[in-house]
């Protein structure tokens, strides 16, 4: 899955001779790393980053809509702090060289013992990468950090790897290309101190070229400072991405230096332009050439055939130290164009690129690209190829629960793979830039993206936020997001912001929208630019500097103010408008309050909604924060406003901290999905709603209620018929029709029996689905079933196995909660157990386990290089075990 990364030979323009050099050369460097937290004893010198302010007060449990604070300054002029030292690894992305940073003399942080060569970390952890110290926990169950998950994050971290770097580099560029790390990083090569980055979620360079010892051994030390109250969810802690080490010629195409745009797109012809940046690291200028052939590819990015068109050949000169830029056009005939599915497909093309010098291959590079024509029409909405999309998306944050935030290929897929059955065709990577290889992702699978950098700008959301650093490394890291991520074809839309706090600033707030905006364009004119806003209003002047209006819950309405659709609309006719957090409802899987109010969306409040003794949110799916609407009153909304382009839903998934409205939890109740990736009811929900032609009906709560007989027990139905008849052991409790803005069936005042539920429902006159329930039996066996029977033995690839607690005919009990214990035999290993429970504290690696309303989840993986059976076993007391057995081997992937 590495884009731009793989070596090319591409024969098609090269002879057999030059074609013997490896021109480009990137490889992982992700494994076998020693860890520890903490700086040495006695250190001497300071390492920190800068000075940053005192934490008063760390916010745990502040609304999230709550206004930003205004930065808070400090001194840092008498420290002899790393900020001169890490600054110039900026420059490549600050666009007036006037600005640049000149690096200071001295090498701070030479002196300590863990940058040096000869340090003994022989007692440090052993660990491999994408790495999070904290997802293993133990939770803290006392005190505040709810908001960043309950797990300890923050703290200062040591990695250190040996690196051969061979001979034959020598004359040659070696660049250390780090895809994340959690944060404030800083590089020391064989005691050298090379640089860093403050920003956690950015990819970044570093060269290395200057401190290499090509033909012997090389220390590589990286240090994190994650900082307390960094974040307003869970950061993670680490390496938490991959890393790669490459190595080129002096010339060659610069960092993330290919561009590729289709400006004309149609179903006989498209136009592909090519824009390419080489750069000379060398003494001498030098003579090059320049040819790049087009090759459709299939969904695992391998080359369909010979080329389909090709970009003729140019030659430059570039200077000693300088950079060159060379353009090229191309025509592809009948062009295999890149949509969404289910009715368009995402087909991708490779463009790649060889640079010569005198006739030999010193370079070549790879860019993964799609071709499709997107337009943003104020009336209709997005506009891909030609047709209407609307937009049926989720916001997500980076952890990927039990794993962390270390990111892992599968456990992403296989979230999207979830969200493509509920239908959903859009993503919001709330609030940050995303892993690379999820962007690969997003690109196969055919979603449309909305990419965002930043949470906060000049103001805070916590003491220790981006805000910071916004200062000195705005312009750098959103230079570093456009620019990594412009050629994927599934991101439609870029975003500069979310619920900053300069919304509330007027004129200083729009200065500063501007400058990013205007970055945007600069980095990418085809693709427009947004901020999330949930509080300016039409006639203020932030959302005049953006391109497409996005509103977090005020479509709908929030904190009680009228829907603000129509006052946008009024005021930018020209602009098209989105809800980029449409509902934030909440709600724990199966778990059921009564009475069930009979409004369509309320606050969570003890009794109404919310259980403040088990801190649990009902499944009835009505209830919201504070700031929220349920999805029943979003859809409203948007349908008495048609003209809004679609939604982003606050969240897909559960995820690790802001665990609103109970901050003794762990993680969220938002998702439409729980932590451990099963259903909540309100999965079905919005599967009627963005799949209406999927015949099916879904009943709710279960009807297994010792408790309760002779209780008024609502049910509700979600279906996209438009008329249902309910049936409680044969009797019918009535036919209800769905009336204008109405998105469920509702019979509020069933009396609860044990036996059958059964509802029948039509469509346009005609049956459409029926769906029955029954009550269960108690507790009497349990059942494993792996997501994949077959993973790769690389040590990454992931088969999540979902346990149930059934009774005696197979049927899952709905509020069993028995105590689990996982094994397993064979060459795997169990690296994570979960139940989507929000309040339960048991540490992630543990095998021991509780159901949470029949339902629990093993992840396993291979080790790595060993195949074989691999047996998953549990067990509980006084239940029939079960097991699964997942095959490793090398030839999965």
């Amino acid at each position: 899955m590495k884009t731009l990364r793989t070596i090319l030979l591409a024969s098609c323009l090269l002879s057999p001779a030059a074609l013997l050099a490896a021109p480009r050369d990137s490889v992982s460097i992700s494994r076998d790393w020693r860890f520890t937290k903490g700086d040495p004893a006695g250190l001497t010198e300071d390492l920190r980053y800068d000075v940053r302010p005192p934490i008063e007060d760390a916010g745990d449990g502040k609304v999230a809509d709550a206004r930003p604070d205004a930065a808070v300054r400090v001194d840092d002029s008498g420290a002899r702090v790393l900020k001169p030292w890490i600054l110039p690894s900026a420059n490549p992305f600050i666009a007036d060289p006037a600005k640049h940073h000149t690096r200071p003399a001295g090498n701070p942080g030479g002196t300590v013992s863990y940058v040096q060569p000869g340090f003994d970390d022989s007692g440090w952890t052993h660990v491999d990468l994408p790495h999070d110290w904290a997802i293993a926990g133990p939770f803290i169950k006392d005190g505040p950090y709810g908001g960043m998950g309950r797990l300890p994050s923050w703290s200062i971290g040591w990695y250190r790897k040996a690196l051969t770097i061979p001979a034959s580099d020598k004359g040659k560029s070696i660049f250390l290309d780090v895809e994340g790390a959690m944060s404030y990083a800083t590089v020391w090569l064989n005691g050298k101190l090379v640089g860093g980055w403050p920003y956690g979620y950015n990819s970044f360079r570093l060269d290395l070229t200057p401190y290499a010892v090509p033909g012997g051994q090389n220390q590589l030390v990286i240090r994190l400072d994650n900082p307390q109250a960094s974040a307003r969810w869970y950061p993670g802690g680490g390496l938490y991405r991959d890393i790669y080490l490459t190595t080129t010629n002096k010339v060659h195409v610069g960092q993330w230096g290919s561009i590729v745009r289709t400006p004309q797109v149609s179903k006989a012809q498209a136009s592909v332009d090519l824009s390419l940046t080489l750069d000379n690291d060398g003494d001498t200028p030098a003579q090059v050439e320049v040819a790049t052939a087009l090759y459709a590819i299939d969904a695992s990015g391998k080359r369909i055939g010979r080329p389909v068109a090709s970009i003729a050949r140019q030659s430059t000169s570039i200077a000693p130290h300088g950079k060159a830029e060379l353009k090229g056009s191309t025509i592809l005939s009948n062009p295999r164009l890149w949509g969404p599915p289910p009715t368009q497909a995402p087909n991708r093309y490779v463009a790649v690129s060889t640079v010569t010098q005198g006739g030999k291959l010193i370079d070549s590079y790879e860019t993964r690209f799609g071709v499709r024509d997107i337009k943003f029409d104020p009336d209709k909405g997005v506009i891909v190829n030609g047709e209407q999309i609307p937009l049926r998306g989720v916001n997500n944050h980076h952890d990927l629960g039990a794993i962390g935030a270390a990111f892992n290929a599968r456990a992403a897929e296989r979230q999207l793979e979830i969200l493509r059955e509920m239908g959903t065709n859009a993503v919001r990577m709330s609030h940050n830039p995303p892993a690379p290889e999820l962007l690969e992702l997003t690109d196969r699978m055919g979603f449309l993206v909305m990419d965002e950098v930043f949470d906060s700008w000049e103001k805070k959301k916590t003491p220790h936020d981006f805000h910071l650093i916004f200062p000195d490394w705005h312009e750098a890291d959103a230079r570093a997001m456009l620019r990594r991520d412009r050629n994927h074809p599934s991101i439609i839309i870029w975003s500069i912001g979310n619920e900053v706090g300069e919304q509330y600033d007027g004129e200083a707030g729009a200065k500063i929208g501007r400058e990013l905006v205007a970055i945007a364009h600069q980095e990418d004119p085809t693709r427009p630019a947004t901020s999330a806003m949930n509080y300016a209003k039409a006639d203020m002047l932030l959302p005049t500097t953006v391109d497409v209006i996005s509103l977090n819950y005020q479509g709908a309405g929030i904190r009680g103010i009228v829907g603000q659709y129509p006052a946008f609309r009024a005021k930018f006719p020209d602009k098209l408008i989105l809800s980029t957090e449409s509902a934030s409802a909440l709600s724990s899987r199966g778990e059921y309050m009564f009475p069930v109010s009979g409004s369509i969306s309320g606050p969570v409040r003890p009794w109404s909604g919310g259980n403040p003794d088990t801190h649990q949110v009902s499944a009835y799916e009505m209830h919201a924060a504070d700031f929220g609407s349920s999805p029943d009153r979003v859809w409203a909304a948007d349908d008495q406003n048609p003209y809004v382009a679609g939604e982003f839903v606050w969240t897909g998934f559960d995820y690790l901290g802001e665990p609103t409205p109970y901050y003794t939890s762990r993680s969220s109740y938002s998702g439409i999905l729980d932590l451990a990736g099963f259903p909540k009811d309100r999965f079905w929900l919005y599967q009627a709603r963005w799949r209406p032609d999927l015949q099916f009906a879904h009943i709710l709560p279960h009807w297994t209620w010792p408790d309760r007989v002779g209780q008024i027990t609502p049910v509700h139905v979600f279906s996209s018929a438009d008329e249902a008849e309910l049936f409680v052991n044969g009797k019918s409790q009535g036919k209800v029709k769905k009336r204008d803005y109405e998105y469920r069936f509702r019979w509020d005042y069933v009396v609860y029996e044990p036996g059958e539920v059964k509802v029948v429902t039509w469509k346009k006159g005609q049956p459409w689905a029926t769906e029955t329930i029954r009550t269960v039996g108690e507790a009497a066996k349990l059942s494993l079933t792996a997501d994949r029977s077959a993973i790769a033995d690389d040590g990454r690839d992931l088969s999540f196995v979902t346990l149930k607690v059934l009774d005696k005919d197979g049927n899952v009990v709905p509020a069993a909660k028995q105590d689990i214990r996982f094994s397993i035999e064979g060459p795997g290993e169990i690296i994570a157990t979960d139940n989507g429970d929000p309040t339960d504290l048991t540490a992630f690696p543990s095998h021991d386990r509780k159901a949470f309303n029949g339902l629990a989840l093993v992840i396993v993986k291979a080790k790595p290089g060993e195949k074989g059976r691999v047996t998953v076993r549990a067990s509980a007391p006084g239940l029939t075990a079960a097991q699964a057995i997942i095959s490793t081997n090398a030839t999965v992937r």
